[in-house]
């Protein structure tokens, strides 16, 4: 329970169209409603375009696996993603506050400065330029408009939705839930039909196998620093358990489906346009222009989180806005940066994409470490002074965990471009296991010296 009035006294409830005040602080109970089932779709919606699909082309076209051995590699990845997603959604309604709020138990309200600006840069400016680019590729192939006119049509929309705030974001996952179901379900069948499963891939061994579902892990547990947002809204008596099947099965139907569906059309071969329009091309005209449609309507349902939880994650860092609409006006701006990233990326989309989801799950890994190992140590405990803004707290331990992890893992085992380490140069099959040692690292030093801290 939260220990503070909540931000609103229930002029906001479940009115729509109306812009969220506030920032981050509680939810008051006359503003809380919903169920826990409408997460389904919240986690389903925003998974239903192309950025996930493209994970499943990775995994056949740069990553060397065959279907079967992509299919397995993603649902692991997927699976481990949305368990830790659904075990962070369940918390929501208890605390009424965000995920990044509730990130301030390990690490403090200084420490949580850390994960906090990650999170805002990872999602209200990396996802929403990636995530743009594959909407207004698509909605060009779809319509012929300049590709710069179409992202700017794309941004606009995700911007609107996140600026009005909570109740319509969760409102537009519901609506295009339906269709996007129904289009991406079609085209998957299409898709499997005229897929050749043996033609291509089985050349990455473990390394490329370890590199998938390190890849697959950093896209869906990409969404783990957001998981709260969109439950702390809920009833402060749903069932915890019922909160994160929904969300957790959500997130994982919807990845898995997709992924499965983008390494099917891999081993299809591609053509020479835009990623988008590789996938659509064996598809009849109708089904074609419905998918693309359908891409960009997806585009729009993921930036419509990674914006307004990335603004959510800026106010957590304590900044001070005198302005009743500071969450939507910092939601604004961060649109207007991915935009300009989204603009300058539009010649070189999906080269860095793989390299993207792997540094996602370089530090959500050793955060999510840090915050499982204080949950489980807790037992119970809530000690809910600290998500309070006591600037007076550091939170040392989780901090320190957290970046001795991260530094740790990365310089041994990181497996990029531009930097690989001795591990994975010495021994290439291991492929990219950063994520795994972050987590258990992280977990394990935050044990160890985060008992007292816990305890306070």
């Amino acid at each position: 329970m939260a220990t503070t009035t909540g931000r609103h006294t229930g002029e906001y409830g479940e009115k729509v169209v109306a812009v969220e005040p506030g920032g981050v602080e509680p939810v008051a109970a006359a503003d809380r409603h919903g169920r826990p089932r409408q997460l389904f779709w919240t986690w389903a919606s925003p998974n239903l375009e192309f950025a996930t699909i493209f994970v499943g082309v990775l995994a056949v076209s740069a990553f060397g696996l065959s279907f079967a051995q992509a299919v397995i590699a993603v649902a692991i990845g997927n699976g481990l993603g949305a368990v830790s997603h659904g075990v962070l959604s369940a918390r929501g309604p208890r605390f009424g506050v965000p995920q990044m709020v509730l990130s301030r138990l390990p690490f403090g309200y200084r420490g949580n400065a850390v994960p906090a600006a990650l999170m805002s840069v990872t999602a209200g400016i990396g996802w929403f330029a990636v995530n743009s680019v594959s909407g207004a590729f698509a909605l060009n192939t779809l319509t012929g408009m300049p590709v710069l006119l179409c992202l700017v049509i794309v941004v606009v929309l995700q911007i609107g939705i996140a600026f009005f705030g909570h109740n319509l974001v969760q409102a537009y996952e519901r609506w295009i839930f339906g269709v996007l179901a129904v289009v991406f379900a079609i085209g998957a069948v299409v898709t499997f039909a005229q897929a050749s499963p043996g033609a291509v891939g089985g050349t990455g061994g473990v390394g490329g196998f370890l590199l998938t579902v390190g890849a697959a892990f950093g896209y869906t547990a990409g969404w783990n620093p957001y998981a709260a947002d969109y439950t702390r809204y809920l009833p402060e008596s749903v069932s915890g358990r019922a909160v994160g099947w929904a969300a957790g099965s959500g997130l994982f139907v919807a990845t898995t489906v997709l992924t499965a569906t983008g390494a099917a059309s891999a081993t299809l071969g591609g053509g020479d346009g835009s990623p988008t329009e590789a996938f659509t091309g064996h598809m009849p005209g109708w089904l074609s222009a419905l998918t693309l449609l359908a891409i960009a309507l997806g585009a729009v349902a993921a930036n419509a989180l990674t914006v307004y939880s990335g603004a959510l994650a800026f106010l957590t860092l304590g900044v001070e806005l005198p302005l009743a609409w500071r969450r939507a006006m910092v939601a604004v701006a961060f649109g207007v940066v991915g935009f300009v990233l989204a603009w300058l990326g539009l010649a070189d989309a999906g080269t860095a994409y793989e390299h993207f989801l792997l540094v996602i799950a370089y530090w959500v890994s050793p955060w999510l470490g840090v915050v499982f190992a204080d949950q489980l140590m807790r037992r119970g405990r809530a000690g809910l002074a600290r998500l309070l803004p006591d600037t007076a707290r550091w939170g040392w331990q989780g901090l320190a965990a957290f970046l001795v992890a991260a530094v740790v893992s990365i310089a041994l085992f990181a497996n990029q471009t531009l930097y690989a380490g001795p591990v994975p140069r010495a021994v290439p099959e291991v492929g990219d296991v950063t994520c795994f040692v972050g987590f258990a690292l992280a977990a394990g030093l935050y044990a160890a010296v985060g008992r007292r801290w816990v305890r306070g």
